[in-house]
């Protein structure tokens, strides 16, 4: 298979990226076609569809061996369960699977036709082997069960960000890394009250910790 694109974002790790799609609806993407496929007319259409599937790569999660079982972060990391019963990075082949929305296209001089997109749950730089349109009457299925993901599926943290601090965010990237915050990036199986965690947000590092379900912000550093 051929890349035929890469995501653009602010999340350069995959610490604090949502651990699905559309859990940050705010969270916005560009998608930079390489040479080869930076031809319109592949796009002719394309605006007339609201949401997109992206067929990706883990390209940070390669192993050589592939092992039946993973233990799924929201389970605590502790329980096992088949490979295929889960979305884990680490299987046979390194495949993702995303839904976003279709924001808009940009025409950029350099790169061709760009596809901003919201609500990825993909890491910035990571190659796409393939977009297709989400079709509602064939791929919403309201009734489905969601196993143990589903106990999770509203579990979420107040946020506490002092003023000082969240005055450091620009503007148009606050929403995104509250809603963010709020997911708890934490590992589930790291429930440690006195620990600081870190991760990088565009030109930034965020600092926080956790206690009693409230995530506060300690420090917002330039990298």
């Amino acid at each position: 298979m051929e890349i035929i694109a890469h995501i653009h974002n602010d999340f350069p790790t995959k610490f604090a990226l949502p651990r699905q799609s559309g859990l940050v609806s705010s969270l916005k993407s560009k998608i930079i076609f390489t040479t080869k496929y930076r031809v319109p007319e592949a796009l002719r259409g394309i605006e007339e569809f609201s949401h997109l599937w992206l067929i990706w790569e883990f390209s940070e999660a390669k192993k050589e061996n592939w092992r039946p079982t993973v233990r799924p972060p929201r389970l605590g990391g502790n329980k096992r369960v088949g490979v295929f019963a889960t979305r884990s990075p680490f299987r046979p082949n390194s495949m993702g699977l995303t839904c976003v929305k279709l924001e808009g296209i940009d025409h950029d001089p350099e790169n061709g036709e760009v596809l901003i997109v919201s609500g990825a749950d993909i890491m910035d730089g990571t190659p796409i082997y393939d977009i297709k349109p989400y079709i509602p009457y064939a791929d919403s299925r309201p009734e489905a069960v969601g196993s143990f993901a589903d106990e999770h599926a509203s579990d979420s943290l107040r946020v506490d960000f002092p003023n000082e601090l969240i005055a450091r965010i620009p503007e148009e990237k606050r929403e995104t890394l509250l809603g963010v915050l709020a997911q708890d990036p934490r590992p589930a199986y790291q429930d440690d009250p006195e620990r600081i965690y870190g991760f990088l947000y565009g030109d930034l590092e965020v600092k926080f910790k956790v206690t009693d379900r409230v995530i506060k912000v300690c420090e917002i550093n330039n990298i």
